[in-house]
């Protein structure tokens, strides 16, 4: 794989030997050159410099022109490091990947261009920043390249001072086993974090708690990440790129998707766990560098990660002229909505290999959109794959917009089935229906059955005391009722709402009637 100037070199080679820039190889050296540093480029046999200016309107042209993959890559690497103007670059790349989504089969359009344009973003705060952090999603590239025959990967060896030849190739050979087993890299990757976040997951839907301090401190991380992420937005939109033609976002108007109106606790850890993981990673290899300075570039970095997701998003909505009550049930979908859902999925898919943070409010939009677009048996293959999920938000919304037609019942009960167990009772109470009744019931059934011991119990019962006469209901109400009265710590948990031996009796009747079309 290229290093960060082996692209830069690549796409200005790629510039100079365009078709119709004969006037610049005739300028050229006929032999070998090699990338510096910045923009220097050598020429090896004659010892001349030459500096290559990258024309970002031509490379710009090259990238809507060209059909090769490896060409791609080097040219949105090359337009994102020139660093001129960076939020119309990323528009006019936005606008660009959202008509050449499928085009590229090498490497994922989405997933590369957030990665580099986060990268090159913070590249010039320090040096050695390209060992450190990725500037591409590909570990390498297989696929030919027309015009080059060999690339090599430059491996530093450790310094070996001779002062006798005894001895020497003992130590060569010492030197050779170093490189064979030592890491050829050292960039961040996300593999701790994804172990953490999972494990905090996990604990959540066990009910166990970790320390309240460390899931603070963590939450804080995101909270800052956020604030920062809005400074930059108050600043681009107040600054001098107001006066910019910006097609693919207006940035003098406020956003039109409706991101970060939720809370989004998964989320928001995901967040917090990259900054604390990048910032240890970035206060081990960077040395005699400010630890307010690498926090900062931290919260940089992971800003400009979730923001680049926002100006896609946004992108899309605004190109597809959608409006905030897309939110709403009562509707059915259009085509903007397919097509801005198929983006959303993208996003996801580039996102969830590389184990990015996503915006609060992502995935509840996401789920929403695919209720409008896919039919039922489609939408639980969604869920049930794990490509929507499904937020408290977006479920409540549910419950309470769609009304109670067979085919929304459906949709309804076929949601609700799929939640945990304690969101799964909280959103039950929201929909007044025989079948959430049901649900609730179970649920209050196997809670006071879970330790319950048979005792001998008197085959006379006071038939009196029920209002019907089925027997294997009131004698399953009067076990209920006798637990409910000899453990009133029972009903002490949140969210009872009055559910007893009654309301079971009840929604039991209710249930067996609406089944049997009574």
């Amino acid at each position: 794989m290229f290093g960060g100037e082996g692209l830069l070199l690549f796409a200005d080679l790629l510039f100079f030997f365009w078709p119709g820039n004969s006037e610049v190889i005739d300028m050229l050296p006929h032999s070998p050159l090699q990338s510096l540093s910045g923009p220097l480029v050598l020429d090896w046999c004659s010892g001349k410099l030459y500096r290559a200016l990258l024309n970002q309107s031509y490379l710009l042209e090259f990238l809507w022109n060209t059909r090769l993959d490896c060409e791609k890559l080097a040219l949105l690497h090359c337009v994102l490091s020139c660093g001129r103007d960076p939020r119309r670059l990323e528009a006019k790349i936005i606008q660009w990947i959202s008509e050449n989504i499928s085009a590229c089969h090498s490497f994922d359009l989405i997933q590369e261009f957030i990665i580099a344009s986060s990268y090159w973003s913070i590249y010039p705060e320090t040096s050695n920043m390209d060992k450190l952090l990725p500037y591409s999603s590909l570990l390498t590239w297989d696929t030919e390249i027309p015009g080059i025959t060999l690339v090599t990967e430059e491996i530093p060896l450790p310094l070996m001072k001779v002062h006798s030849f005894k001895g020497y190739w003992e130590k060569l050979n010492s030197n050779l086993e170093y490189v064979k087993y030592s890491k050829p890299h050292l960039h961040y990757n996300n593999s701790v974090v994804r172990r953490e976040w999972h494990s905090l997951i996990s604990e959540e839907k066990k009910g166990k708690r970790r320390s309240t301090v460390y899931v603070r401190n963590i939450l804080d991380n995101a909270i800052k990440v956020i604030s920062n992420l809005e400074a930059r937005n108050l600043g681009f939109r107040e600054g001098p790129s107001r006066s910019i033609s910006y097609e693919a976002e207006d940035l003098s108007e406020p956003r039109l998707t409706p991101l970060f109106q939720e809370e989004d606790n998964h989320q928001r850890l995901l967040m917090g766990l990259m900054v604390s993981e990048l910032k240890d990673h970035l206060l081990r290899h960077l040395q005699g560098v400010e630890k307010k300075k690498i926090e900062q570039m931290v919260l940089d970095y992971v800003s400009k990660l979730l923001d680049l997701i926002c100006q896609i998003l946004e992108a899309s909505w605004r190109k597809h002229n959608l409006h905030p009550w897309v939110l709403h049930f009562n509707r059915r979908a259009n085509a903007a909505e397919f097509a801005v859902f198929h983006i959303m999925t993208r996003i996801l898919e580039a996102t969830n290999s590389l184990f990015l943070p996503l915006p609060p409010g992502f995935h509840t939009l996401h789920t929403i959109l695919g209720v409008h677009c896919l039919p039922l048996h489609n939408l639980l293959h969604y869920i049930d794959n794990g490509v929507l999920l499904l937020t408290e938000t977006a479920v409540t919304r549910l419950m309470k917009d769609l009304d109670n037609t067979e085919k929304n019942e459906k949709v309804k009960f076929s949601i609700i089935v799929r939640l945990p167990p304690l969101t799964g009772q909280k959103i039950c109470r929201l929909w007044d229906h025989p079948v959430s009744s049901n649900i609730i019931s179970r649920n209050h059934v196997k809670r006071l059955l879970q330790n319950y011991n048979k005792q001998p119990r008197s085959s006379m019962m006071d038939k009196s005391s029920f209002s019907v006469e089925f027997l294997p209901l009131n004698y399953f109400i009067e076990i209920l009722t006798d637990i409910e009265s000899s453990n009133p710590a029972l009903y002490a948990f949140e969210g009872h709402d009055n559910v007893d031996a009654k309301f079971v009796e009840e929604a039991a009747l209710k249930h067996t009637t609406m089944l049997l079309g009574l």
